[in-house]
């Protein structure tokens, strides 16, 4: 039997859990995948791209979907995080500008029409600044 422990809305997104998985040797199984694929806009009907894996492997893929190597990896590339321009915190994250209105004016007219602008998310603070340029 087959438990569902997570759910993606785009196929990538379960694609690099499984990944993941698979490298630890854990059996996993990726479901509604190309039906989403095929049929984008029925992600949130489906329920999403579902991550799969056995009733006994259940505990070892969710503590391997845990482990957070974000730190690790940015130290590694070398990554400069943006800094807050409020609190001056490192702390942050991507973010993107526009993209509920983008997606609501293509869901309207058929045509994305609305610009999309990258940004930062302070994780401390909250604040939601725009990065000017490219990075």
């Amino acid at each position: 039997m087959l438990i569902t422990i997570a759910h993606f809305t785009y196929p990538y997104e379960a694609q690099i859990a499984w990944s993941k998985l698979d490298a630890l040797g854990v059996p996993a199984y990726i479901a509604d995948e190309h039906t989403i694929n095929m049929q984008w806009l029925y992600s949130n009907a489906l329920g999403g791209v579902r991550l799969q894996v056995k009733e006994e492997d259940e505990q070892a893929a969710l503590l391997a979907l845990a482990e957070d190597l974000e730190t690790e990896l940015m130290q590694q590339e070398g990554f400069d995080a943006e800094l807050c321009p409020v609190c001056g915190s490192s702390n942050t994250e991507f973010y993107q500008f526009g993209k509920r209105w983008a997606f609501l004016i293509f869901l309207g007219l058929d045509f994305p029409l609305f610009p999309v602008k990258d940004g930062i998310q302070c994780r401390d603070c909250g604040t939601k600044s725009k990065i000017d340029g490219p990075r």
